[in-house]
């Protein structure tokens, strides 16, 4: 198993090749075949002509497949896979047809049959190939058996959600660090790897040495420091390493490009989604009369408070007993407001908070005031999420979910924040489009929640509230 490791990135490199050249095979075919023998191109094409518009299909390829993080078989469920690679498909040939366009001066419009049958080609050699490395994959690498050494915090949570992925993770033995460190360290070597919860930093850094000298994998769970580590900037000016923290958010220059996509984007979705603006709200309206938007106080950049503007999935008196999150199965929620909620539409007023500069399409989830002072009472650090405008999307909103704990959240966010860059966004924009087709990321707290912070210990009273309601 350990040597087969070694060469994990290498086959995947192989595989990822494959596919793109299957693609691109059946692009050449109907350039060539269809395409360029035709009488609309207009004009024959040299041998470097040929190559050039090839290997720009290739690298369209290349480029959307990993915007949309379409080669992780190992690291990605199967349907997350297929998504990306499906919409990959789909983008890069639009595109690519759109360029056959401008080089037969749109006489293409027409003829669009050969590029269509290369799209379903292409559709059908992605799903097998998805599958065929899933199988693959799991036949070479299985899953490890890992060892979890947990602090104070019960491990439950954290078993749970690795037992989701139970084809990349298998937990079969944790051990408490009440344990003692050398009888830990005695147990490590018995297993393929080690995954170290939440425990303090000097215990953890002799399990991640003990890890380092036995060969052993070792997944580890990040404190804030460790993100903000992770991002410095390395300087060798004398014979001591040093890490830098500018720990100042974005750069002026980074400001400005954020702010032009944002402004553009926005506009052009607004127009483009215009009809489905007067769908909505003509749904929202007819369903009980109340009004169509909702608006709610949030907290962006510097903790400004704005005025969030969202379709109203709720009834009018939805929150008479006070502020609190959605819950699972919520009554409060309208049978119109489901499906928006599902589909995420309910979020789509929120391309006015952008345009008017309140908002991002890219950033943290912009929280209530007083479920935001709420958290900040248990976790200090909370308010770190704020060195940037609040988003549409974010990593926190495409690698968590609605009931997410806040102490995750603002470590999603952090990562963000720490490694920010232009690509960055266009990635989480991408993968925003998966999320539409996961039900698990809309899903409410608990109903004796009132926020994704409440404690198990405070379940009574919720559920004391939840049946007031």
């Amino acid at each position: 198993m350990r040597r087969r490791e070694r060469y994990k990135r290498l086959i995947m490199f192989l595989a990822s090749v494959l596919i793109v050249a299957v693609q691109t095979g059946a692009f050449a075919y109907a350039w060539f075949n269809k395409y360029h023998v035709s009488e609309i191109i207009g004009r024959r094409y040299g041998y470097w002509g040929h190559w050039a518009l090839i290997v720009l299909y290739a690298l369209m390829v290349v480029l959307v497949s990993k915007l949309f993080s379409a080669f992780k078989v190992g690291y990605q469920r199967v349907l997350d896979v297929l998504l990306s690679q499906i919409f990959s498909v789909l983008l890069v040939n639009a595109v690519a047809y759109l360029q056959l366009a401008l080089i037969g001066r749109w006489r293409f419009l027409q003829y669009v049959g050969p590029m269509v049958h290369v799209t379903v080609f292409n559709l059908c050699a992605v799903v097998l190939w998805v599958f065929f490395m899933r199988i693959l994959y799991t036949k070479i690498y299985p899953p490890h058996e890992i060892l979890l050494i947990y602090g104070q915090a019960s491990p439950k949570s954290l078993v749970k959600k690795m037992q989701a992925r139970r084809d990349k993770y298998n937990i079969t033995g944790t051990i408490s660090l009440k344990e003692g460190v050398e009888k830990i360290k005695r147990e490590i070597p018995k297993y393929g790897a080690v995954m170290i919860g939440d425990i303090p930093s000097h215990e953890r850094n002799l399990f991640l040495k003990c890890c380092f000298e036995n060969n052993k994998r070792c997944y580890c769970l990040p404190k804030i420091s460790d993100i903000m580590i992770m991002s410095s900037e390395k300087i060798h000016m004398f014979d001591t390493p040093l890490l830098l923290f500018r720990n100042c958010g974005l750069t002026v220059e980074q400001q400005f490009i954020k702010r032009c996509f944002d402004i553009v984007c926005s506009l052009l979705m607004f127009v483009l989604l215009s009809p489905v603006f007067l769908l909505i709200a003509v749904l929202v309206k007819c369903y009980d009369g109340g009004p169509v938007l909702y608006k709610q106080e949030r907290l962006t950049k510097d903790g400004k408070v704005f005025l969030v503007y969202k379709f109203r999935s709720m009834r009018v008196d939805s929150e008479k007993h006070g502020a609190r999150l959605a819950m699972k199965g919520d009554s409060r929620v309208t049978p119109v407001g489901k499906v928006l909620r599902n589909i995420h539409f309910d979020e789509l007023p929120q391309l006015l908070n952008i345009i008017k500069g309140d908002m991002s399409l890219v950033g943290p989830r912009p929280e209530r005031p007083e479920i935001a002072a709420q958290y900040t009472k248990d976790i200090p650090e909370f308010p770190y999420r704020l060195k940037v405008k609040a988003g549409l999307t974010g990593y926190a909103q495409v690698y968590g979910k609605y009931n997410t704990t806040p102490y995750d959240k603002l470590k999603l966010d952090l990562t963000y924040i720490e490694n920010y860059s232009f690509f960055l966004d266009l990635q989480l924009i991408a993968t925003t489009i998966k999320i539409l087709f996961q039900k698990e990321n809309t899903e409410g707290v608990e109903k004796w929640q009132v926020t994704a912070a409440t404690t198990p210990d405070q379940k009574e009273r919720g559920q004391k509230r939840a049946g007031n309601e």
